[in-house]
């Protein structure tokens, strides 16, 4: 399975969030980025050479997230912006911060 590849499906809560185990076993389909706050969220941060590099990129992941509808927090400074995504509904993983972060790390390739 590809993550690229996959559509996000609408989260309406009322279903668990991933396991660690679960997360553990996607991770290695997003490199570079790591699990956080015991595997409830995931995490990446990507460096620039400026601030401006580092802005239009957070405007490429804005629009990305828009399209798909599942929108990460963004942390953008001076030659980083950190991108952190986590279900809120099930204040959890689901596989849909998988497909984004998988898309979010093509954006930068």
């Amino acid at each position: 399975m590809n993550l690229c590849d996959l559509k996000c499906s609408p989260c309406q809560g009322g279903v668990p969030p991933m396991t660690v185990a679960e997360a553990q076993a996607l991770l290695p389909q997003v490199p570079g980025w790591e699990l956080v706050d015991e595997a409830t969220a995931l995490q990446r941060t990507f460096k620039f050479p400026d601030f401006a590099r580092a802005l239009a990129f957070a405007n490429r992941v804005g629009e990305v997230a828009e399209a798909e509808g599942h929108h990460p927090v963004l942390t953008v400074g001076w030659g980083f912006c950190q991108v952190r995504f986590r279900t809120g509904k099930i204040k959890g993983l689901h596989q849909n911060d998988f497909v984004m972060a998988a898309r979010v790390g093509a954006l930068a390739e």
